[in-house]
């Protein structure tokens, strides 16, 4: 019992320090609680995103690896949810139809037409894999951004307190611990606010980066596949 009393005291002691501090406190504190609500806002946002790539891309490298043709897979990646994965399988595609279109019979007398450009597929697909690395990242810089500076701007919160309370014992005349502690407390409060804001956008940052660079890197796979498999069957195609 002794434990939640306790620890209703503090709260409402935390409670009273920030309802007592000085505008600039405030003012840092509530950039903070702006930082923090974006930031988790960006985390909720993210997650959902990746887990959607995730589920929708796996069903659709399943349907690659069994082998259905292109244009059954173009069809698929029209109507399913759109990913990074499937938008770069539509702009290979999209690529190798408008070559096939301009290597037609009429494109060179008696269908001299050359070795078939499979370098201009892969940049393509490549082109619009980094296209959609970007759309990934989009966001992830304010997670970094909160990280690295809601700690400085908590900092100065607790400085300019601090300065405050020194400035209050200068006035009254008195030291003691009954009159220092509530200043040093209610600075103390943007210190561990800018902790509270930086702590979980550092994580979900570091988390958001490896999954895009996951993701990244099976795009890279399936582009190598595709390649391959129109460099193989390109007589079929």
């Amino acid at each position: 019992m002794l434990v939640p009393a306790a620890a209703g005291i503090l709260d409402t002691r935390v409670f009273q320090h920030v309802l007592l501090a000085g505008p600039i406190v405030k003012l840092v504190l509530l950039l903070l609680i702006v930082f923090s609500i974006v930031s988790w806002a960006i985390i909720f946002l993210k997650f959902k995103l990746f887990n959607g790539i995730e589920r929708h891309q796996a069903s659709f490298v399943k349907s690659f690896a069994e082998g259905k043709s292109l244009s059954v897979l173009f069809d698929e990646a029209e109507k399913s949810e759109r990913t990074p994965l499937t938008e770069v399988f539509r702009t290979g595609y999209q690529e190798l139809t408008r070559i096939q279109r301009g290597r037609g019979p009429e494109a060179a007398p008696a269908g001299r037409v050359g070795p078939f450009p499979m370098d201009n597929i892969e940049r393509a697909m490549r082109k619009a894999a980094n296209e959609e690395v970007a759309l990934m990242e989009t966001y992830l810089p304010f997670l970094a951004t909160t990280g690295s500076a809601t700690p400085f701007i908590g900092l100065f919160g607790t400085v300019w307190g601090i300065m405050n309370a020194f400035s209050g014992i200068a006035a009254s005349g008195s030291a003691t611990l009954a009159t220092v502690a509530p200043g040093i407390a209610e600075a103390l409060i943007a210190t561990a606010a800018g902790l509270v804001a930086a702590i979980p956008s550092v994580m979900a940052y570091n988390y958001f980066v490896n999954r895009v660079r996951t993701i990244a890197m099976r795009i890279d796979s399936f582009t190598i596949e595709f390649v391959n498999f129109l460099e193989r069957n390109i007589d079929k195609v």
